[in-house]
């Protein structure tokens, strides 16, 4: 950790270059220098790869510091952070980064045995500020939840803010969060916007979020990326008036107030026998099925339809995928999935976010098979 903060430290300074946290087989991870035609830049983290394969993001020294500021006003402060996020990803980098910016000691958990609520609660007892802050996913909160010792639940209460992000977080799992006096900032955003950059669905400090005429997500302003390592040219980036701006892949809608609200995924829609369908709306029925903790909905091809819905769900118990499908149907009635999947827990990535591929695969397999 002492040579990853040490190489940082020198990027974000200007005194050294520009570096990739690479993590091998054992879990080791180490700051790799990497040569970029982007002038400032500071950390190349790649993207998830959770809808294809992962680009290579290239963020500079003022896009970091801009992120960092903005997530303190957010915050109310700097304070010591606790990493439980993979570095090689964009969460975990920006746990290091706040941590450089603000001049404390961040603490990492051991994940040697994966992520658990024993390691997780361990590596909280270790923090010294008074002032603490984490980022999980929605899964590592979960599990945190899940019948959790009286010794979990004081060290979770004890963060000033637990940021959770990388994936849409189930309502189910934020009331159980704020029953619990945890407090839970939501967090969207993306390696290409140095992270979350709208917390609870209002842009940090300097953020500024629009609409296009599609209904897909931009977010401008000085915390977006320089572009990608493997591809400056990409059109996902372009400057309007001065601003810099990132077009995501997700479709919104923004509140008179300005207050953001993600709908899925620009390519979650699904063309089923002519009839369009949003798979966030399935996935979120889906959600509130007894027993269903929490679901993957995607278009998988079809002799007939064209393109089936189909579905991905876990939950805690064993599940009957003819009840989920019963159920579903009752509540969807046309739009409901042709195939189920069903399993204790969704397939995650390393970063914990959902591999979409991997599951949108299985359950192609499992249609064709039907």
């Amino acid at each position: 950790m002492d040579e990853i903060l040490k190489a940082l430290a020198a990027a974000l300074h200007g005194e050294g270059p520009a570096v990739e946290i690479s993590v091998d087989g054992n879990g080791t991870a180490t700051a790799v220098p990497v040569e970029t035609p982007f002038e400032d830049a500071a950390v190349v983290v790649r993207t998830s790869g959770s809808t294809g394969t992962p680009k290579a993001t290239v963020l500079t020294v003022d896009a970091l510091a801009a992120s960092s500021m903005a997530t303190a006003i957010a915050l109310r402060g700097e304070g010591q952070w606790l990493l439980a996020l993979p570095l090689q990803y964009v969460a975990g980098v920006q746990v290091l980064v706040r941590s450089l910016f603000a001049g404390t000691r961040p603490w990492a958990m051991d994940f040697s045995g994966g992520f658990t609520p024993e390691a997780f609660t361990a590596a909280a007892g270790e923090l010294t500020d008074k002032v603490r802050f984490t980022s999980l996913v929605p899964t590592q909160l979960q599990r945190l939840l899940d019948a959790p010792s009286p010794e979990t639940l004081a060290a979770l209460c004890r963060f000033n803010a637990i940021l959770l992000g990388g994936a849409p977080a189930p309502a189910g799992l934020l009331d159980a969060a704020r029953e619990a006096g945890l407090r839970v900032v939501t967090t969207y955003g993306s390696a290409e916007t140095c992270g979350g950059c709208v917390y609870d669905g209002e842009p940090l400090d300097g953020v500024e979020v629009r609409i296009d005429g599609d209904g897909r997500v931009l977010l401008g302003g000085a915390t977006i990326a320089a572009g990608y390592l493997d591809a400056p040219d990409a059109e996902d980036f372009f400057e309007e008036d001065s601003v810099r701006w990132y077009r995501t892949g997700d479709l919104g809608e923004l509140s008179p107030d300005g207050r953001l609200t993600v709908l899925g995924r620009a390519d979650d829609v699904i063309i089923t026998g002519g009839v369009k369908v949003s798979a966030a709306h399935v996935q979120a029925e889906l959600e509130k099925l007894d027993g269903v903790a929490a679901a993957f909905v995607t278009g998988v091809p079809s002799a007939e339809w064209g393109q089936a819905v189909a579905a991905y769900v876990a939950g805690p118990a064993p599940q009957d995928p003819d009840r989920i499908l019963n159920a579903a149907r009752a509540v969807l009635g046309p739009l409901a999935p042709k195939t189920v999947l069903a399993a204790s827990e969704l397939i995650m990535l390393p970063n914990g976010k959902p591999d979409r591929v991997a599951m949108a695969g299985l359950l192609g397999e499992r249609h064709q098979a039907e």
